[in-house]
């Protein structure tokens, strides 16, 4: 909830300062380069240090930080470089929290109990982030946009409060990893690269997830509301309409996961990604607004099957100690094809239709998955057993 609010306030008041809107899309950009900066440093650091006491003090320290803008506001001294300062340190903070804090996951529950939780873990976050905007219109109203990062400073401390209240054994006390922290940062990096390319269904898991997000990234952020204002007067309102309309579709298929899938594959991944393909495909064709709503019906069944899936195999089949950095990966390579699809596609949008960009990322989407699939079931390298990381 914190991070939505606080997100929607950089926005705000960097189009309030700059009534700019190339300077609010820098603070946009500005909150994902830090990924792909520290991502992998930030990864690689959760592996050596003790995670409860990483994410106690980061949360500790993004208070003050988060609370200066306040003061600075109150003080009429805001300006547009404050905001691109402290977005830009938060979110490199992150870098370091985010890997910490979903590799916990995985030490606190069950193997058997993995799909359920992730599940509900999903089903929360997508909730907070349909509630975050909703809750956020009584300081709108107000005009108290500024004390967006007021609430967001108290989550921080709620969040210290029930990481306090958490137990597990951190693998970064284990004689492996504690012999593994007399290696250099950037040599752990390397090291976790090399055992990733030995690992046929994770190394394939992430470059797939690379190509599915590539394709999907543009036409589902931009080109879907540039398609509804194409083809209708009101397509602003039709485009939220029908994210809402997949935001519950999304948690719907995540309250059904769990009784389809107690354990989950990478041939799970890919049937999700064909249908998540489908979705993307059919809405190239779309020429009502039904068909909009089934295309859009059939993404929000396909992608959390994909999401879960990703999560579920990252967390079985890599060991305790090297979660940080899987996790770090996993962000950047989100972030970074979601930046390269974002160029590339909105260039391509000016020399050709939208839906034909639509129907090429749906199919390519679906063609990838179907090969992957074929070579799975003609390889033997994916038979890995789960690493049971719950103690």
């Amino acid at each position: 909830m914190g991070n939505v609010i606080a997100g929607l306030a950089f926005l705000f008041l960097s189009y309030e300062l700059t009534q700019s809107a190339i300077l609010t899309t820098v603070i946009a950009i500005s909150q994902a380069v830090p990924y792909l900066i520290f991502g992998l440093v930030g990864g690689a650091i959760a592996d050596r240090v003790n995670k409860k006491r990483l994410l106690l003090w980061i949360d500790i320290i993004r208070v003050p930080i988060i609370l200066s803008l306040v003061v600075i506001y109150q003080m009429n001294l805001l300006a547009f470089w404050h905001l691109l300062l402290v977005g830009f340190v938060i979110q490199s903070l992150g870098c370091f929290y985010n890997p910490a804090y979903r590799a916990v996951l995985p030490l606190i529950t069950p193997l058997e109990n993995r799909t359920t939780v992730n599940s509900l873990l999903d089903i929360v976050t997508r909730g907070v982030q349909v509630l975050g905007p909703i809750f956020s219109i009584g300081l709108l109203s107000s005009r108290n946009t500024i004390h967006f990062y007021t609430l967001d400073a108290l989550t921080y401390l709620a969040s210290g409060f029930f990481i306090l209240k958490l137990n597990w054994i951190d693998p970064a006390n284990d004689s492996n990893t504690t012999e593994s922290k007399k290696i250099n940062v950037f040599s752990s990096i390397r090291d976790f690269f090399s055992w990733v390319k030995g690992e046929y269904t994770i190394k394939t898991l992430f470059m797939v997830t690379f190509l599915m997000v590539f394709f999907n990234t543009w036409v589902w952020q931009v080109g879907l509301l540039l398609l509804l204002v194409e083809t209708s007067s009101n397509g602003k309102e039709l485009y939220s309409l029908l994210l809402g309309w997949y935001g519950a579709g999304v948690i719907a298929v995540n309250l059904l996961i769990p009784f389809v899938w107690k354990k989950m594959s990478l041939s799970t991944y890919l049937y999700g990604s064909i249908v998540w393909g489908a979705g993307i495909f059919l809405l190239g064709f779309a020429s009502n607004l039904s068909i909009y709503f089934i295309g859009v019906l059939i993404t929000a069944i396909g992608l959390p099957i994909t999401g879960l899936t990703r999560v579920y195999l990252i967390q079985t089949l890599i060991p305790a100690n090297k979660l940080g950095r899987a996790f770090s990966l996993n962000a950047v390579i989100l972030y970074g094809s979601n930046v390269i699809s974002l160029i590339l596609f909105g260039t391509l949008s000016s020399i050709f239709e939208i839906r034909y960009i639509f129907i090429f990322c749906g199919g390519l989407m679906i063609l990838c998955s179907f090969f992957y699939l074929f070579r799975i079931f003609s390889s033997k390298k994916t038979g890995r057993e789960s690493i049971q990381a719950f103690k």
